[in-house]
């Protein structure tokens, strides 16, 4: 019985640390800026980036940018059904293009279209 409490403590604790994300920390835009809507995705795997790892980028005008500012892993998944190794995505953005990556200020991950029958 003591062993039962115990492995029902354990996957509380689990559940409980795994279903805390930490909060984005560019999830407040700039209201004297303008927000952009891009593709979002895994540079390596759909923008066809060279890299060393799945990396998050963003597609601006034609051209595909690492990102600076936040992670692939802070938005889901990256190799879940919707995830940025498996679809491309719209994010709203603001921030800059230096030394040819995107300096992410703000970046909102959009809701995955419907799929198209």
């Amino acid at each position: 019985m003591k062993a039962f409490f115990l492995i029902l403590a354990a996957f509380f604790i689990v559940n409980t640390a795994s279903a805390q994300q930490t909060p984005n920390k560019i999830a407040v835009p700039d209201s004297t800026k303008k927000i952009q809507v891009v593709e979002a995705s895994c540079g390596e795997c759909n923008f066809k980036m060279p890299g060393k790892g799945c990396e998050l980028a963003v597609r601006i005008n034609g051209k595909a940018y690492f990102v600076d500012g936040t992670s692939i892993d802070e938005h889901g998944d990256a190799h879940g059904a919707d995830g940025f190794c498996e679809a491309i995505r719209k994010a709203e953005v603001q921030g800059e293009i230096v030394n040819n990556r995107f300096k992410a200020t703000y970046f909102k991950l959009l809701k995955p279209e419907p799929k198209k029958n």
